[in-house]
């Protein structure tokens, strides 16, 4: 039996978290303290003025526990990471992780590329973003590849000079060919200061720098460079058009601000960049009423920034943070950047019209989206509620695995792991598995081969990162007893005890329930627990026969692709790909093979030369 008030009087006045758990040992709540004794205490003490939420929290607080840190921004950093873990029901919560894409320059290199990545790595390259706009950055790179002849390839330099002859892209002038030493450095750098002019919005100093040199080129004579340098200068201006950037007489910030109903709340972010409006987003938060406008704005601050993967050198917000937690948030913010990072609460003046056109734009969109937001958390939480109450379940799960099996007579026998977190689809997280140990169609020896390695892989790396090292809060098996004992016997070998659920189908093979515990369970079928399960059923098995289609196609034109020099998986993925079948191959010339992506000329001409010997 867990003493209160003996607990309480050990508490430590120092920094840290505490966590308070209900009678069933679920998390419900994780807190920051700069004085854990005091923090807590607060909890258990007789207060009228405590909200009435506040109150049914700590009536179902069966325990507690706390981590003792080394500083404030320490026990920051440690609060953001349980509560994104453990999503306790009595936190302000995130509904959904956002990451976004940059834009990125290779600096570090000597002959940069450009392309789109969601990783932001503190190093010597450049980043322009986060990019909300997905499609218009997509568009975006292209156009900078066709416009400026840098390379696109990832090799290195100067390890891979001179071993392959130009790539096609030089061949159509889209590429200087560092590859073959036929640009210097200093000359390609030209063109990489030309690109970053680009991404920096310097649209007016490029096009004048351009037009400079397009009438130079003309003027001796050169016209078709002349040429190259006009349809340089209307590409950038089509990038202009494409950005539809505003001037907000704002340096490089984020303005925050946000709408509230009942429990929820919808926060909208501005990200301005060089004075310029380069896109917005929006989030949907969970916020109990007890929790006032400050300690919302509190939370979203901590929470977003604690994860994304750039910090401005400004927040402008609507609201002011709690005033205890500011001095460890932006200190934090700071180390992250590693740079001065400001907070700002604005009461007149262009930042305060920011912040103004940020809340109209919160309060528009929350009404505009309300409705399908609540469809969408209806088909994604609401049905994993759902499940967990049909299954008797304590807790939601978060996390969940599905694992199905794949052959043809026993032939190539695969298996796939796909993964919903919060009733989405987590598509960067499925697996593939090639039976190794099993010979023949034996489903039940596979699942508990599979089910045996990604638990092992588990044990393995679990101090790393990656979509094996955090265990799911269920498992869904797609078949009957069979399936759900070859699983429970994988999780006896490697002693990791998980939920298992059997998909059931009827003898139409239509999903008809879940099998848990000996007992079948039956949804309603027009119920969104149901419509989940047929999801997760239906993605799952897609998954492994693709997986399984993809190997037997593999071996139909291994004997005659494989023997040809050059040609690996990618070449002859790519060539089946553009040409639809070995016939088309055979019958190519030279130019026509030098289209297919990441095609050589030594390795075209290899492949023409093998079917003419046949």
């Amino acid at each position: 039996m867990f003493d209160f008030s003996e607990e309480l009087k050990k508490l430590p006045e120092q920094p840290g978290v505490y966590i308070m758990h209900n009678a069933s040992d679920e998390i419900i709540y994780v807190g920051k303290a700069v004085n854990l004794k005091n923090r807590v205490r607060q909890y258990f003490q007789n207060s009228k003025n405590k909200a009435p939420k506040v109150s049914a929290m700590v009536s179902h607080i069966a325990w507690f526990e706390y981590i003792v840190t080394d500083s404030e921004m320490e026990a920051l950093l440690l609060e953001c990471n349980l509560i994104k873990e453990h999503r306790p029901k009595y936190n302000v919560m995130l509904k959904d992780d956002k990451t976004y894409p940059y834009i990125k320059v290779t600096t570090n290199e000597d002959f940069p590329r450009v392309f789109i990545t969601r990783k932001y790595v503190k190093d010597k390259n450049r980043y322009f973003g986060p990019v909300t706009d997905v499609t218009a950055a997509k568009e975006t790179v292209e156009l900078i590849n066709k416009l400026f002849p840098i390379r696109k390839c990832k090799k290195s330099f100067p390890r891979d000079m001179g071993k392959e002859r130009p790539c096609l892209n030089h061949h159509i002038g889209q590429c200087l060919a560092p590859c073959d030493g036929l640009v210097t450095k200093e000359e390609y750098g030209k063109i990489v200061d030309e690109v970053l002019a680009v991404l920096e919005g310097k649209y007016d100093y490029i096009i004048k720098y351009l037009e400079g040199l397009m009438y130079a080129a003309s003027d001796e004579m050169d016209f078709e460079k002349a040429a190259v340098y006009r349809d340089r200068i209307a590409g950038i201006k089509k990038i202009m058009e494409k950005q539809k950037i505003t001037n907000t007489g704002v340096g490089d910030s984020d303005v925050i601000a946000f709408s509230r109903a009942m429990d929820e709340a919808l926060v909208q972010v501005f990200f301005i960049r060089g004075s310029k409006l380069s896109g917005r987003e929006h989030f949907l938060i969970n916020a109990p009423d007890y929790i006032d406008r400050s300690g919302i704005m509190t939370q979203f601050v901590k929470q977003f920034y604690s994860g994304t993967a750039y910090i401005p050198r400004e927040l402008i917000l609507e609201e002011p943070l709690v005033q205890e937690e500011e001095g460890a948030i932006i200190e934090l913010l700071e180390s992250m950047r590693g740079s001065k990072v400001t907070i700002t609460v604005p009461q007149k003046g262009e930042k305060h019209k920011m912040v103004e056109l940020a809340a109209q734009n919160a309060s528009i969109t929350f009404e505009r989206i309300g409705e399908r937001i609540k469809k969408d958390q209806a088909r994604t939480i609401g049905a994993l509620e759902e499940i967990r109450q049909a299954l008797g379940l304590e807790k939601t799960p978060f996390r969940i695995e599905s694992y199905d099996i794949s052959n043809t007579q026993g032939f190539e026998s695969v298996a796939s792991m796909v993964v919903f977190e919060n009733g989405r689809a987590k598509s960067s997280d499925y697996r593939k598995f090639k039976i190794k140990t099993v010979t023949g169609a034996n489903d039940f020896a596979s699942m508990e081969e599979v089910i045996t390695r990604r638990l092992e892989h588990y044990i393995r790396e679990k101090e790393e990162t990656g979509s094996f090292t955090r265990l799911p809060d269920m498992i869904f098996v797609d078949g009957g007893r069979t399936q759900i004992t070859a699983a429970l016997n994988a999780m006896e070998s490697t002693g990791i005890h998980i939920p298992v659920c059997g998909m059931v189908k009827d003898d139409r093979h239509r999903t008809r329930g879940l099998l848990y515990n000996d007992r079948e369970i039956e949804l309603k079928p027009n119920s969104e627990g149901f419509k989940l399960i047929t999801r997760i059923q239906d993605e799952v098995h897609r998954f492994a026969i693709e997986y399984h289609r993809k190997l037997r196609s593999d071996v139909q034109v291994h004997s005659v692709l494989d023997d040809i020099e050059g040609i690996g998986p990618k070449r002859r993925k790519a060539l089946m790909k553009h040409f639809g079948d070995i016939e088309s191959i055979k019958n190519a010339e030279v130019g026509d093979l030098l289209e297919v992506e990441g095609m050589t000329i030594k390795t075209a001409e290899n492949v023409y030369a093998f079917f003419r010997r046949q």
